[in-house]
């Protein structure tokens, strides 16, 4: 197994702590390259891969506010950002996990941000719960509980 491409991209949220659990849960059918955001370094070290298969997979775990934004508007100024409007524009299937806190998710943009993703495809998981469907904002302070209960095959199952 293994041998689909899929690109992971991490991005800098307390989520990112479990990234490594999640791709390894990733890699049971998929050949993963992994994507990193600079603000991610700090939960998660592991080095993008630059050269990568251009993937028939891309999952989002966790997305920020700041990379959906950007996506949303086709702003490909980091290597993340840069893949998934990739994918966007390819039609390449995308899962995403924001984690966004309840402060963020009231700003003016948010709300054309995640229609604008929706409307393209994108399958949203909660980060919380592990539904797939309309997100959900992350009361702002309980990073640490909801990376704590996070369950990896969440993604998995979403990826199908």
């Amino acid at each position: 197994m293994g041998e689909r491409p899929l690109t992971f991209v991490v991005c800098g949220a307390p989520l990112a702590a479990r990234a490594g659990e999640v791709a390894d849960a990733l890699r049971e059918g998929w050949s993963v390259s992994i994507v990193v955001t600079d603000a991610a370094g700090q939960w998660f070290r592991e080095p993008s891969e630059h050269d990568r298969p251009r993937p028939g997979l891309v999952v989002a775990c966790p997305l920020t506010f700041n990379t959906a934004n950007k996506v949303a508007a086709g702003i490909m100024d980091t290597s993340a950002a840069g893949a998934l409007c990739d994918a966007l524009g390819a039609g390449v299937p995308i899962v995403a996990v924001p984690m966004v806190n309840n402060r963020l998710w009231g700003h003016p943009a948010w709300a054309s941000t995640l229609q604008t993703l929706v409307d393209a495809g994108v399958r949203f998981v909660d980060p919380q719960s592990g539904h797939v469907g309309d997100p959900a904002p992350v009361q702002s302070g309980t990073g640490q509980e909801v990376v704590a209960a996070f369950d990896p095959e969440w993604v998995v199952a979403a990826v199908g």
